[in-house]
């Protein structure tokens, strides 16, 4: 995953997945997102990035999976 903030235009641009796009839809007038092939979500868009999301406090944390009790 790779998330970019472009300044000069409020863009924030998340790569969930790389590949080629096959389908591209617009949610609202500010946020499009791309599909594979598969239906599989690649990309998102968000203009005004700045006024939409809290990206002062943006942060990334992993989480490993939890493990099931013993029985």
């Amino acid at each position: 995953m790779r998330v970019q903030y472009f300044e000069d235009t409020e863009t924030l641009y998340i790569t969930l997945k790389s590949g080629t796009v096959a389908d591209t839809r617009d949610l609202d007038e500010n946020t499009v997102v791309e599909f594979d092939a598969a239906g599989n979500l690649m990309n998102m868009t968000i203009e005004h990035g700045r006024e939409r999301a809290e990206l002062p406090d943006f942060s990334f944390q992993r989480v490993a999976a939890a493990r099931a009790p013993a029985r």
